[in-house]
């Protein structure tokens, strides 16, 4: 095989639904998208099925970037294998007492807490011990060891978390334990690998989390290695927006947690830089679920975690809060009223407007009976849209509540749109922003069909619809950086802090974090580094990003703190101040640029269609073909390509840039 052929590089994103695709060449300059319904059983299986629909053979890619959520559904499904929990002695029921609090405080009849991950037969307590600064107050010897191989023979499990004490500051009992369960299980999580920071109950949830996806990454990767071998320019998507090798993901997969809607918002930063927007709110409707996250000034908002299934996933990824509400959400009517999701019809059988056997309403059927969906259509050029079938399951909706089909259409549409509604709240009022001053990006299969009504909604003024909106989180995929990311608990006062002391613990961050990119052809000259003091006062709980630079500069950290504390809580004040944690991010910019792509443009057998909207029932609507547009169109209008569809509303018009983007503002021309 000649240089010359292998020269694609492809981003997709395995969906609830649809799998998308993103390929790319440079010379002569191309980009080829596509959709395929999702195979959740066979994820590698719907890759190669979308890499064919792009035209392509496996000996043409040169790099092939993905990101899923396979290891969250299997963690939210608790589709997760048997797992064993060594712990330090007196600390293996940790995941059993969890924290002290009930998981609903009103009622009574929901259990105070979920069941542990971990059940206390497949818990062992080891004779060892650290104090807080790491020093050895226990040692670990060989006889304990022994003991917790014959334990761990007689558990039958493949795979098996370390989580001891105080093992973020002195990893050296938990690597003895490493090198010496090697062939004992297959698969060992150690927890100062996976999460080497404070908080042991956050700790151990992840690391035994982390544990658990082992065989499931492990045995997904290596059929994907098999399948596509193009050695390192195999990748996966990190949670925390950037691209990392197969070799790491199998040690620690649980960066994969998220992963899809973090490519999102990795391509929606580079929209936003681009338009120069200091305030941007991604929304990306999928077919399972909506996912939102803030970035300001060019930067997405990053978290330390996240609750799954009731239980804490600690690890630094981006802000991105999910709820159940995509378009295979399924709707129901209860004693409450309209409800929609967190079921959904996902890929098989799919809302009922695909023809594949679905029975229950879904947001998808809602948009198929107003109008907004092209019959004609083929969805991942095999799914139809069936606008009686679409019909029959919200007509019993509509005689319960006794109103049209239309009026119970629009109705889930509100409905679908206030619960979207207070997701984007949850990401801007709880972080000191006013989300009405914020830019909506809006992408996904839905994300352009429900962007207006719900900017409408919420008072945001300018909605973007990137070009490639449907397979936008693919293509974040392949624009993403090459990146690496080491986050562990420092604790260090900056009253008489130590500065020798940090700065090495610094350094070795950054040797951990830039290792695994040298390991896969990187110079280390290409690197860049960022730094980031998780800080909190002396008395608090919990910290805040701060940035800074090496050297480390006391004062100027001190005075970073103290202006963003002000600004997420309206006060600061002269206490003593602490450095909590250190993230380091050791990153390779990327190098890749995506044109517009060419999109095949579906036949459209009408110029207009009837089409209903609130307030406006059974009006003809203006159908325009995305490719084509060159200036702006008033509502009401129905902008399609071959993958997405853009509803403007009456009282708002579309005005298309070079790029591809459209940019969608109230009040027609």
């Amino acid at each position: 095989m000649s240089t010359d052929e292998n020269h694609w590089e492809v981003g997709t994103d395995i969906g609830g639904t649809f799998t998308d695709i993103i390929a790319i060449r440079h010379s002569p300059a191309e980009a080829r998208i596509a959709k395929v319904p999702s195979r959740p059983q066979a994820p590698v299986q719907a890759m190669l099925e979308a890499i064919e629909a792009v035209g392509l053979r496996k000996s043409e890619i040169k790099r092939f970037v993905h990101g899923t959520t396979r290891v969250t559904n299997a963690i939210v499904e608790g589709r997760l294998p048997k797992v064993a929990l060594v712990a330090t002695e007196g600390f293996a029921d940790v995941l059993e007492i969890a924290r002290y609090r009930r998981r609903d405080l009103y009622r009574l009849d929901v259990p105070p807490k979920s069941l542990p991950l971990v059940p206390p037969e497949r818990c062992f307590g080891l004779a060892e011990r650290l104090d807080h600064e790491g020093r050895v107050l226990k040692a670990l010897d060989d006889a304990e060891i022994e003991r917790l191989v014959a334990w761990l023979k007689g558990t039958g499990v493949q795979s098996v978390a370390v989580a001891l004490l105080h093992a973020y500051a002195n990893p050296v009992h938990e690597k003895m334990l490493g090198e010496r369960l090697k062939g004992v299980v297959a698969h060992v999580s150690l927890s100062h690998e996976v999460n080497p920071e404070a908080r042991e109950y956050e700790r151990t949830s992840a690391t035994v989390f982390n544990a658990a996806a082992m065989p499931i990454a492990v045995e997904y990767l290596s059929e994907l290695e098999l399948r596509l071998p193009i050695g390192p320019g195999l990748q996966v998507f990190h949670s925390a927006g950037a691209m990392v090798p197969i070799s790491a993901v199998k040690r620690r997969p649980l960066v994969m947690a998220m992963s899809g809607p973090a490519a999102g918002v990795s391509a929606s930063v580079s929209i936003a830089r681009q338009l120069g927007t200091s305030r941007m709110l991604t929304f990306d409707m999928g077919g399972t679920t909506t996912d939102v996250c803030l970035i300001v000034d060019g930067q997405a908002e990053m978290t330390d975690g996240r609750t799954l299934g009731d239980k804490p996933l600690r690890q630094p990824m981006l802000a991105v809060h999910s709820i159940g509400a995509g378009g295979g959400s399924i709707v129901r009517n209860g004693s409450g009223g309209l409800t929609v999701g967190p079921e959904s019809a996902g890929s098989e059988p799919g809302p009922a407007c695909y023809g594949r056997g679905g029975t229950e309403p879904t947001i998808t059927d809602a948009n198929a009976v107003l109008g907004y969906l092209n019959p004609d259509a083929k969805l991942g050029d095999r799914i139809g849209i069936d606008i009686k079938a679409a019909s029959d399951v919200i007509a019993p909706i509509a005689r319960t509540l006794g109103l049209s089909l239309t009026e119970t259409a629009l109705g889930i549409i509100k409905v679908a749109n206030a619960t979207m509604a207070r997701a984007l709240r949850r990401v801007t009022v709880e972080r000191g922003i006013d989300g009405r001053d914020c830019t909506l990006l809006a992408f996904g299969g839905g994300g352009p069909m429900h962007a207006a009504g719900l900017a409408d909604l919420y008072g945001i003024a300018e909605v973007v619809v990137p070009s490639a909106s449907s397979a936008f989180s693919a293509l974040g995929c392949l624009t993403a950086d090459f990146s690496f990311l080491q986050q562990q608990t420092l604790r260090a006062a900056l009253d008489g802090i130590d500065l020798a002391r940090v700065s090495e613990r610094i350094g070795v961050l950054i040797d951990d974090a830039s290792a695994p990119l040298i390991a896969n052809g990187v110079a280390a000259t290409e690197i860049q580094i960022e730094l980031v003091a998780l800080m909190r006062y002396a008395a608090q709980n919990d910290a805040i990003p701060v940035p800074f630079a090496r050297p480390l500069d006391v004062i100027t950290l001190k005075k970073d703190f103290l202006a963003r504390h002000h600004e997420l809580f309206g006060y600061a004040t002269g206490e003593s101040c602490v450095i909590e944690s250190v993230r380091v991010q050791a990153r390779r910019p990327s190098t890749t640029v995506v044109s517009r792509p060419a999109i095949a443009v579906r036949t459209v057998s009408k110029g207009e269609r009837i089409c209903s909207f609130d307030g406006f029932h059974d009006i003809a609507t203006s159908i325009i073909n995305r490719a084509s547009l060159t200036e702006i169109v008033s509502g009401p209008a129905i902008i399609e390509d071959a993958w997405s569809t853009v509803v403007v509303p009456p009282g708002w018009q579309a005005r298309p840039d070079v790029s591809g983007n459209l940019f969608l503002t109230r009040g027609a021309a």
